[in-house]
């Protein structure tokens, strides 16, 4: 690559870029020397330093030539100027000279004046400092004075006084006292007397404590007589209108209609709480900027003050007192709260709140561990109730005495539960059953207040004449008696409680069902084992059907008494449990007659093997029929339970008659024997339709089925599965089999040849309807 050749500059160039170098601006403050940097690098980069500097001398030249022009042209204007200076110096020299001459005369003159002049200070300085002295010394004796006041105040209680009057001492506006050591030592000692009222205020306070303590039972006292007042109040307003029955005391509905007349506990004609020393106290620690310590030291000492109230263990008879003290403490709590300001917080007094009722629910469910009269939790609860009505008028959280309250409930239900239901044990173990009687109408009037009835029947029986026999035992109105005292028991309990109703009406009709399945219905069914008398049994179905409709009754009476709002009707599954001791009982009845309709059974005469069919029934069916519609008739049940009576003893009439003709007592018979049966058969069918009771003949469609079987020569079209379902459908094989087979014994016993080539047949058929249906419908 060939080596780049620099540029050349002629002396033209270089001229031209030195014309253009102005290093003193004429409208610049500051040398323009910026151009200078450029023009120089060029130079040294062509290395023509030596023309530059030949053209830079001559242009120095130039510009000196220029120079000496202009001195040269005013030279004379400046000789002119120098002479008129001299003139001017040598006329200021004579000037100052008689200055100086006359002022060291005016110095002669005053010399002798300013010594007098001096005199004359020093003399006014002194009394100065003497009247400094005597106002320093009068101002020491007033400070004294107002630190001995100080003392003073202190004594009388007027610590803001005392504290003002040290800030008073402070605040002085500084003088010639402000400077001594008096004054010094003064102030140091100020910190000792804030102390000093500090001390003295706080023990005042303690002392206030002390007594707070000892009002807050009769604080606590006054608050619940209120609160009495004001439930048995609104208590009366309630049950005169019953739009307002589901409102309790304190609720919205009871604040806007009842006429508020709020008393203020704590400043009454029997009580007079003075709050001074705590306000004061408060106020001097906000003024030394220490009432966080007071704070702390407030709060600890109230503290100790709620642990000292419940004892351990907590004697239930002094629970009364107690609460009313607990009550008096947080009444007092919450006016201090609302009257300082900030010194107390909600949080503070929630902690001591929150921790004394935790305390309160243990002691009382330690107290109530081993107790089992349900009285003593009903105590417990109307002592809580009207103490937590009373603090919740004062914004204070009781949700946890509501817990607690409903947790007693629940062990009082518990035990209620227990005490009826040994109540009801023993009145069935006690009762006759046998009818109720009334003789007067107050008593009869009595007696339908307490019991629960179909309204038309309560109607006839409240027409009814006296004497009265009532369909009832005595046993049934002791029940009702003791239900209606359980349920109010049981709501007196939850009066006033405002949380959780659905639960507690959940409860009670459990507990009811219980009661009245368990504990009446059961002991009802096995009072029915050990009753042999049918009247008493008659007696025990008549009871049981009115605790059926006592049972419909009461849903709708507890529905309409329940403590929540409605929201749907109470149910009792009690009701099935008395329905099965109905059917156990009617059971019970049917066993009582089938016992003695076998007494007529163990008279008949019947002969199995007779040589002609009797036109006439036998003679035991007469007496049976007429001693069965006589006890029947008689019996004092509904209609339709009368009609399974009869069922049920008809139905047995007709299994003994079944169990003549298959049962295993008689091992042969004939077929006039089994028309006797028809006959008497025929017989009962006829007295049944005389006494309107012929849809009971029924039962004996199977006998008669089967009879006609043997006695038309049948047994072929028997086995035909379509003839056996349309025309035979109600005999059983197995019964069949049997009958025929006692035929067949009775022929084989005959010495005659028809006799016993029937026999042989009647062995064939049933040999035949054995194997065509074996085990069906056995």
């Amino acid at each position: 690559m060939a080596p780049q050749r620099r540029p050349q500059y002629t002396q033209e160039n270089i001229d031209q870029q030195l014309q253009q170098i102005h290093l003193l601006d004429p409208s610049s403050s500051s040398e323009n020397l910026e151009q200078l940097g450029p023009i120089i690098k060029q130079i040294h980069a062509n290395r023509q330093q030596e023309a530059y500097l030949r053209n830079l001398q001559a242009l120095i030249a130039t510009k000196d030539s220029e120079i000496e022009q202009i001195c040269t042209d005013n030279y004379q204007e400046f000789i002119s100027s120098a002479s008129t200076l001299f003139t001017v110096k040598s006329y200021t020299n004579n000037l100052r000279d008689k200055i100086t001459t006359l002022d060291a005369s005016v110095s002669q003159v005053g010399r002798g004046l300013v010594e007098k002049k001096r005199t004359l200070l020093q003399s006014k300085k002194t009394a100065a400092k003497l009247d400094e002295a005597i106002d320093t010394l009068q101002a020491c004796l007033k400070v004294l004075d107002v630190v001995n006041r100080i003392g003073e105040l202190i004594k009388e209680g007027k610590y803001w006084s005392a504290l003002r009057s040290l800030e008073d001492i402070q605040s002085l506006p500084s003088n010639s006292l402000s400077q001594t050591p008096f004054y010094q030592h003064l102030l140091s000692s100020l910190p000792s007397l804030r102390i000093q009222i500090q001390n003295a205020v706080t023990a005042s306070m303690k002392q206030w404590l002390l007594e707070i303590r000892n009002v807050s039972g009769l604080v606590g006292k006054l608050a619940l007589e209120a609160m009495d007042y004001r439930t048995r109040k609104w208590r009366s307003r309630r049950e005169k209108d019953s739009m307002l029955r589901l409102s309790r005391v304190g609720s919205a509905v009871e604040m806007v209609i009842q006429e508020r007349s709020d008393t203020n506990v704590l400043d009454s004609e029997k009580l007079k709480v003075d709050f001074t020393p705590l306000y004061q106290c408060i106020h001097i620690y906000t003024t030394l900027d220490s009432v966080d310590d007071l704070r702390r030291s407030y709060q600890a000492d109230r503290k100790a003050q709620s642990d000292l109230i419940l004892p351990d263990p907590l004697p239930l008879a002094s629970l009364v007192s107690l609460t009313q003290e607990i009550c008096g403490f947080f009444i007092v709590e919450s006016h201090v709260l609302q009257t300082t300001g900030n010194f107390r917080s909600e949080r503070e007094v929630e902690e001591l709140w929150e921790a004394l009722v935790a305390r309160l629910s243990s002691a009382v469910n330690a107290s109530l561990a081993n107790e089992t009269d349900p009285d003593s939790f009903l105590r417990v609860k109307e002592c809580l109730i009207g103490f937590t009505t009373t603090l919740e008028s004062y914004s204070y959280a009781t949700q946890s005495l509501h817990s607690l309250i409903l947790t007693l409930f629940e062990k009082y239900a518990s035990l209620l539960e227990g005490q009826f239901s040994r109540r009801f044990d023993s009145i069935f173990l006690q009762d006759d059953h046998l009818p109720m009687q009334v003789t007067i109408p107050s008593e009869r009037d009595s007696v339908l207040a307490v019991v629960w009835l179909d309204p038309s029947e309560q109607d006839a029986l409240s027409k009814s004449g006296l004497p009265l026999s009532l369909p009832w035992s005595q046993g049934f109105f002791l029940c009702c008696q003791d239900i209606r005292n359980f349920i109010q028991k049981f709501y007196h309990f939850v009066d006033g409680v405002s949380q959780h109703h659905g639960n507690i009406d959940e409860l009670l009709n459990k507990s009811l069902d219980k009661l009245l399945a368990n504990h009446i219905s059961d002991s009802i069914s096995k009072c029915l084992s050990s009753t042999s008398t049918l009247s008493q049994v008659v007696q025990i179905v008549s009871n049981l059907e009115h605790f059926e409709i006592a049972c419909s009754e009461l849903e709708r009476s507890l529905t309409s008494l329940r403590s929540t709002q409605r929201g749907g009707a109470i149910r009792l599954s009690s009701s099935s449990s008395f329905a099965n001791t109905v059917i156990r009982a009617l059971n019970r009845v049917t066993g009582l007659i089938t016992s003695k309709l076998d007494d007529f059974f163990d008279l008949a005469e019947y002969d199995w093997t007779p040589q002609s069919r009797e036109d006439t029934p036998s003679m035991y069916l007469y007496e049976l029929i007429n001693w069965l519609t006589t006890i029947v008739d008689s019996l004092v049940i509904k209609e339709m339970y009368k009609d399974e009576a009869y069922r049920g003893a008809v139905g047995y009439i007709a299994e003994c008659l079944m169990n003549f003709m298959i049962g295993p007592d008689i091992p042969a018979m004939n077929e006039s024997a089994i028309s006797n049966i028809l006959v008497d058969t025929e017989f009962l069918e006829g007295e049944l339709t005389r006494i309107g009771r012929g849809h009971l003949s029924s039962v004996f469609a199977e006998l008669h089925s089967m009879a006609s079987v043997v006695l038309n020569d049948a047994v072929q079209d028997y086995l035909v599965p379509q003839v056996r379902q349309t025309t035979y459908s109600v005999v059983r094989p197995k019964r069949l089999q049997t009958l025929l087979e006692k035929l067949s014994r009775y022929g084989s016993s005959r010495r005659d040849a028809q006799s016993r080539e029937r026999g042989e047949r009647r062995r064939k058929e049933a040999d035949a309807v054995g194997r065509v249906f074996p085990g069906e419908n056995r």
